[in-house]
């Protein structure tokens, strides 16, 4: 090359010379910058990523779709045969769905929040293009004739639905088949066990499941990631299987509380087919969030009448926690929350009935022992005591509430204890029901760890629609912790 640049030289004059020469360096310049970006993307671990993070390189061009859901693929391909997370997943439809994504961010059109970023969803959560089989062999192979609400906010968001993870029998009680990441041979929780499952095990970035009882916040806390249930009405639950319109919550998993912030910028909003929900603005909540509270945050720490059936290990671990924080007062639980366990399982149980009646009289031999008797228990229950326990989650809320004039959160344990030996059952919801009762927003942060190094999760509780507030004291909480 420079024998022909000399020659050229001679023969065309200096200023040829340096056109030439300029281009030469030119183009060996941009080969370089295209070898450094190449080992810039080998180089970057999406695994270490915030999800925010991941999606401003996939934006930026420096991450692709297609790059990022190999790599959760390989994941799967690693872990899926024992852990068993997915009901449904389509492997190659996944890399076809990134690489429509990666074209439309070539084009230069604006992208959304969650552009390219693999989002799972729980099998209770209606598709088109997918199976919706809700944990039963009554809907085996069986689809919705249309997405859910939040399937179609994932969608404007730009986000890839990866597929369905597993869900117990009609988001109730009997258990999937999935395993604890953390120990094959325990229960991962229930009913939002793949959703869980799927985050512990860096299948996904992110899940989507539901909680009527503690079906959010217990499978995180076995798991040992975050589970976020929102105040109740906050996201829609147009298209999702109903079995309490009073009680259902639609819930969120990611690593982090910003991952779920992130995520829930994007779903919560009102739905006109959704009745409960509320107009509630999230323009700011993320930024909210990483700010967290304005001065040191107050907790009280609830030991409620459950506490006795904590094991040993986990209650130490509980005592060392509340002992680090010289901002946490530890009461006992207000006593009527002993009647919001009773209403709360007469309305679950009542709405339970109405249902599925219709399964309970066509395929009854299909369902679980838990689900026939619970139906059984609703198709009992009477009116009168229905309408009371509706009328008592108001008066309840309104003694509830005055805890936030005092104090920033309430504290509990997540489950009573690290996840149970054995798949046979999915777990208590004791430290859960009475906040799904209350439609209050509460959040398990895998703060601790019990028997064996087994993740144990804390619960943080706000108040009803202070959400904004309630995230930035959870994303102080898990930063203070980890620091």
């Amino acid at each position: 090359i420079i024998r022909n640049i000399q020659r050229d030289y001679a023969i065309l004059g200096h200023s040829y010379f340096w056109n030439v020469f300029n281009v030469y360096v030119s183009w060996n310049c941009f080969m370089v910058a295209r070898s450094v970006v190449c080992r810039l993307k080998k180089m970057i671990d999406i695994f270490s990523l915030s999800v925010e993070e991941m999606a401003s390189k996939i934006k930026e061009g420096h991450l692709t779709s297609v790059e990022v859901c190999e790599k959760y693929i390989e994941r799967i391909n690693k872990f899926e045969k024992d852990i068993k997370a997915w009901a449904h997943l389509d492997k190659k439809i996944l890399l076809e769905k990134a690489a429509d994504a990666d074209e439309y961010r070539k084009s230069g059109k604006p992208v959304g929040s969650l552009h390219g970023i693999p989002v799972a969803i729980k099998d209770i959560i209606g598709t088109v293009d997918m199976p919706t089989e809700c944990g039963t062999p009554i809907r085996k192979g069986k689809s919705y004739s249309q997405n859910a609400e939040i399937v179609e906010l994932l969608h404007s968001a730009g986000a890839i639905v990866m597929g369905k993870t597993t869900t117990s029998e009609l988001a109730y009680l009997g258990p999937s088949k999935t395993t604890n990441p953390h120990d094959y041979s325990r229960t991962p929780g229930g009913s939002s066990s793949g959703s869980a499952a799927s985050v512990a095990s860096l299948m996904t970035p992110l899940s989507i499941g539901s909680q009527t009882g503690g079906s959010v916040i217990r499978p995180a806390s076995y798991c040992g990631v975050v589970g976020y249930k929102p105040s109740y009405g906050l996201i829609s639950r147009n298209g999702v299987l109903r079995t309490s319109y009073a009680l259902d919550h639609i819930g969120l998993f990611g690593k982090t509380v910003e991952d779920v912030t992130l995520l829930a910028k994007v779903l919560i909003k009102k739905d006109h087919h959704d009745p409960a929900t509320i107009y509630y603005s999230v323009e700011n909540i993320l930024e909210e969030t990483k700010k967290g509270p304005l001065f040191e945050p107050k907790f009280i720490f609830y030991k409620s009448d459950y506490w006795k059936i904590i094991d040993k290990k986990s209650r130490e671990s509980f005592e060392y926690f509340i002992k680090s924080f010289k901002n946490i007062e530890v009461f006992d639980t207000p006593s009527y929350f002993k009647d919001i366990h009773k209403y709360h399982q007469i309305i679950h149980e009542t709405d339970l009935a109405s249902n599925f009646g219709m399964y309970y009289k066509k395929y009854k031999t299909k369902l679980s022992k838990y689900m026939q008797t619970a139906i059984a228990k609703g198709n009992k229950h009477s009116a009168k005591e229905y309408a009371e326990a509706i009328d008592f989650k108001k008066r309840s809320y309104e003694s509830y509430q005055e805890v936030f004039e005092d104090y920033h959160g309430v504290l509990s344990p997540s489950s009573p204890g690290v996840a149970l030996k054995g798949l046979k059952s999915t777990g208590t919801a004791e430290f859960n029901k009475v906040w799904s009762y209350l439609g209050t927003p509460c959040i398990s942060l895998p703060l601790l760890e019990g028997e064996n190094n087994l993740p144990l999760g804390v619960q943080l509780i706000g108040d009803r629609y202070d959400d904004h507030r309630f995230l930035g004291v959870a994303n102080w909480l898990e930063k203070e912790c980890n620091n």
